[in-house]
């Protein structure tokens, strides 16, 4: 009998631990058109971790945060989240299941998005009215408990108009995790904040990530800030994954790419022109060498 019980909890513990990811992406392509954004992706984003995507503008990094959240599916490849012992693919799912999955889900969209005609109190009591049937007592103590979290529980009264940036981006992150979700996705959370401002978003993004047992995914350009709070990297190029890792590990990073994002250098595989037709071919022009003009100190 105890060889028998021993066999049964072995066989509970295997089939009910969870996964160590919340989100998976396999092999996964999406373009706008005929412009490849990502091209066979394949990443997974740590339960209980602060996860940062990074890279040049227009390597996919938002694009990401829209497949999680269904805006937009893949064309090719598989965007999973996990469930209840198992992973379901976002893509497949109808408009029933969407809504299901995104309630698991806090989004804080680029510079707030808050609605400009509620209050800071209705601003984060809009997602609480709007999927649960909670009653307005109930809804007072927890938009008042999220307002506290970020340090805006006196603002409560204020409108969007008559608070500050930075104010803004931390009522919307009260929104974004009233209904205690699993995961909150943020969109350059850091973009267009002066540095106090900016100290604190990168601060209240950890310590909400750590007391509420939180995954978060982040989109940023900032380099300190983000190194500084995150526990995974990924560094998106060409619709591939250039690196990945702890922080240390991908600052550390000897390809050329990485190296040139990471360091902030001007001259590298990232070039400053966009590619297209030569100068000669739009200007109709031949090349030729300038050369100084002998006693008219000009060049021709």
């Amino acid at each position: 009998m105890p060889e028998l019980i021993r066999h049964l909890f072995c066989f509970m513990d295997s089939s009910t631990s969870p996964s160590p990811f919340l989100v998976e992406l396999r092999d996964l392509t999406f373009g706008y058109g005929e412009r490849v954004v990502l091209d066979g992706v394949s990443l997974s984003v740590p339960r209980g971790k602060v996860t940062a995507l990074m890279g040049a503008s227009g390597g996919g990094k938002t694009t990401i945060l829209r497949l999680i959240g269904g805006q937009n599916r893949a064309q090719k490849g598989e965007l999973r989240l996990y469930r209840d012992g198992g992973f379901d693919d976002v893509g497949k799912m109808d408009l029933k299941q969407l809504y299901a999955a995104r309630r698991r889900m806090g989004m804080l969209f680029q510079f707030g998005a808050l609605f400009a005609d509620l209050s800071v109190f209705e601003n984060v009591a809009f997602p609480l009215r709007e999927h649960s049937d909670l009653s307005e007592g109930m809804v007072r103590d927890i938009v008042l408990m999220k307002l506290n979290a970020v340090g805006l529980r006196g603002s409560r009264h204020l409108m969007p108009s008559e608070i500050s940036g930075g104010m803004a981006r931390r009522v919307a992150l009260a929104r974004a995790i009233a209904l205690d979700p699993e995961l909150v996705m943020y969109d350059e959370p850091f973009s267009g904040l002066d540095p106090i401002s900016l100290g604190t978003a990168a601060r209240l993004i950890r310590q909400l990530n750590d007391s509420m047992g939180l995954t978060s995914v982040f989109v940023s350009h900032e380099l300190e800030e983000t190194f500084a709070i995150a526990d995974h990297v990924i560094i998106l190029a060409n619709g591939k994954i250039a690196a990945q890792g702890k922080p240390g590990d991908v600052r550390r990073s000897e390809d050329p790419l990485v190296s040139q994002y990471v360091h902030a250098r001007a001259d590298g595989p990232v070039q400053f022109h966009y590619p297209g037709p030569s100068v000669e071919e739009d200007f109709g022009v031949s090349p030729s060498p300038l050369k100084p003009v002998s006693g008219r100190g000009g060049w021709t």
